[in-house]
């Protein structure tokens, strides 16, 4: 026979609504009490019956997660499965499930959306990118659910809840740090131009060159999406120029990996003959031969504040939206030397 409230609220000497409190965690009742309850609720076997505080609370405890590309190119790259840890620990503090896309094109992973949100398997969206073109973010204002995009928005910014990085004074900040080091002739990687933190670390590196009175060259600005063909015909057509750069700011250290090996092909030794600092201080970029000086963007912090937000919006609809920037620093490594 199934443990009830009534049982663990008898043995705690406690109401039945107290117990009800303490399982949503309410404010009102005091920590001890809290700890009482969950140690003999621990001790008599009780379990939340999820499928009955669904049917009463007309709520899934489940948030959907858009995956910025296919299920296999983000579980790839460290970025997202360090997001999703810290959307897991926010969530399982909060008796909340997760629901992925699954979708291995963009088409395919706006179905999902659809699916998620019309079948009323979530009760809110986290989008884990923000680009130009989609379709996901319009559809997710229409539909009226409880969304919340890490990134900034490129549209309705004041009207969409987000949480991010200042990605424009981060990269400010990095091109100024190799400018500080004596390099004048600074390249530029980037990823996809469609996702706004592309063009967002992109201005931030043209400011810096702007406020040092440096050349933004065209020729010195690339473009590739964890393709290393690409990157090797990238890396090419930067280091076969007349005055090819001595740095380089790559905005990805998946990408940046990718440059080291097209770098390393061409005889060139890093950081002797040029020097790269890269973005998002994953496992890569401590891994990578020679470690790689990055900026750590904090993204299991990213996808934490990201699903807090979330569930504050699905809890109280009427909040005002906000935007969370979460705090940059660079962490410096052995891929950098000042130049000669």
């Amino acid at each position: 026979m199934s443990v009830t409230i009534k049982d663990v609220a008898k043995k705690a000497n406690v109401a039945p609504s107290t117990v009800s409190r303490v399982l949503s965690d309410s404010p009102n009742i005091s920590e001890k009490t809290k700890r009482k309850v969950r140690k003999i609720m621990e001790e008599m076997g009780y379990h939340l019956n999820l499928n009955a505080r669904i049917l009463v609370q007309k709520s899934t405890q489940t948030i959907g997660i858009v995956m910025k590309n296919s299920t296999s190119q983000s579980l790839l790259n460290p970025v997202f499965p360090e997001v999703l840890s810290g959307i897991s620990a926010l969530c399982h503090k909060q008796d909340f499930s997760i629901c992925l896309t699954t979708g291995e094109s963009e088409d395919e992973i706006f179905q999902d959306t659809i699916k998620m949100v019309q079948g009323k398997k979530v009760d809110g969206v986290i989008v884990s990118y923000s680009k130009r073109d989609d379709k996901v973010v319009p559809f997710l204002i229409q539909s009226g659910i409880p969304f919340v995009v890490i990134g900034k928005p490129l549209f309705g910014a004041n009207k969409i809840m987000y949480v991010d990085n200042d990605n424009v004074q981060a990269a400010k900040e990095v091109t100024d740090y190799v400018i500080n080091l004596g390099h004048r002739r600074i390249g530029f990687i980037g990823g996809d131009p469609r996702f706004e933190v592309t063009e967002a670390r992109l201005n931030g590196y043209k400011e810096a060159l702007r406020e040092n009175n440096l050349e933004i060259q065209q020729e010195y600005i690339k473009n590739f999406h964890y393709d290393r063909e690409q990157g090797k015909q990238a890396i090419a057509e930067i280091m076969n120029l007349a005055e090819p750069p001595t740095a380089l700011v790559v905005t990805d250290d998946f990408n940046a990996l990718i440059v080291v090996l097209a770098l390393r092909e061409r005889n060139y030794q890093i950081p002797e003959d040029i020097s790269i600092v890269s973005f998002n201080n994953t496992l890569i970029s401590r891994l990578s031969s020679p470690p790689l000086t990055s900026v750590d963007i904090q993204t299991f912090q990213l996808g934490y504040e990201s699903a807090r937000c979330l569930i504050e919006l699905i809890k109280e609809p009427e909040i005002l939206k906000k935007s969370i920037i979460i705090p940059t620093i660079i962490v410096e490594r052995e891929s950098c030397v000042a130049f000669k």
